[in-house]
């Protein structure tokens, strides 16, 4: 996660408004990443007035670090089996795609103390926010926790588990969300899917950043 991914999630989502969708699906497979990419791309899931879903696929992918903030801030949290998420502690500058081996020490200095503090209570607030065990998602960033799929849906880390996007939009369909001040009822079945690849842009992104 860098500002080339950023940059390419936070159009997506905005064209998917500019086009009238009823539904993002962010297809994760991630180690992590920078910080302040991840929460451009949380602000920008937060403010959609489209539902995004997050959907950590296919079979062997995860949603590690950053990518454990991106799928909580998401109005629908979704895992392939065979994957895992959390491992969320904040790494220091320098080593944005490697989670840290374990959280800092309770006699670590303040300021690694601080960004772990900092970093749990976002978490916390966007498990409150979407209905999410609390609990683990604070482990995770305090402990490095993690789970796979199966533990994360039986203890409500996640909404449900989906082999593929069509097994994932059938049990969608139907389903109330809460978007910003509006509610939403999803009619996904059927539904035409298009994917939006990255451009030209986000690739040269990538090269220089």
């Amino acid at each position: 996660i860098g500002p080339a991914s950023a940059d390419y999630l936070v159009r997506g989502i905005e064209r998917a408004a500019e086009d009238g969708a009823q539904l993002v699906v962010l297809e994760l497979d991630t180690p992590g990443g920078l910080d302040a990419s991840m929460r451009r791309i949380v602000k920008a899931i937060l403010a959609s007035q489209v539902p995004v879903a997050g959907f950590v696929a296919p079979s062997g992918a995860r949603a590690a670090s950053a990518g454990t903030y991106i799928l909580y801030a998401c109005h629908i949290a979704a895992m392939a089996p065979g994957t895992n998420l959390g491992a969320a502690t904040p790494v220091r500058l320098g080593t944005p795609d490697k989670p840290a081996e374990k959280p800092p020490a309770r006699d670590a200095e303040p300021m690694a103390r601080k960004q772990v503090n900092d970093a749990a209570a976002y978490i916390r607030g966007l498990a409150q926010l979407r209905g999410r065990n609390v609990e683990w998602a604070e482990r995770a960033v305090r402990e490095a926790g993690s789970m796979a799929a199966q533990e994360a849906a039986a203890q409500k880390g996640i909404d449900l588990q989906a082999r593929a996007l069509p097994a994932l939009l059938r049990p969608l369909d139907g389903r109330r969300l809460r978007v910003g001040a509006r509610a939403r009822t999803l009619a996904t079945a059927g539904a035409t899917v298009a994917r939006q690849a990255p451009d030209g842009r986000a690739r040269v992104l990538a090269v220089g950043t």
